[in-house]
């Protein structure tokens, strides 16, 4: 293997991950930014209604997108292995 394309391995790697991790991410990011003005609006500032929600909504994003996660991850490793060093 040559180092270019140990180079391009580890981009498409770092890829797969942002594009798997990505749309879970962004659903914490807004509920957190959604409960942080309700925060901000009411002063109620109680420590697990800014982490419940969150979790709630990743878990749940995570577990309607589990057909799409699975077709990308399935995509990758067939493209990968298909690659012989020979």
């Amino acid at each position: 293997m040559e180092t270019g394309e140990a180079v391009d391995m580890g981009r498409d790697a770092l890829i797969m991950v942002l594009t798997i991790s990505g749309p879970v991410m962004a659903i914490g990011l807004l509920v957190g930014l959604l409960v942080s003005l309700f925060q901000s609006m009411t002063q109620l500032h109680e420590q697990t209604l800014t982490f419940v929600p969150k979790i709630v909504a990743m878990v749940g994003l995570a577990l309607v997108l589990v057909p799409w996660l699975t077709d990308q991850l399935l995509e990758y490793a067939t493209a990968l292995l298909g690659q012989s060093p020979f």
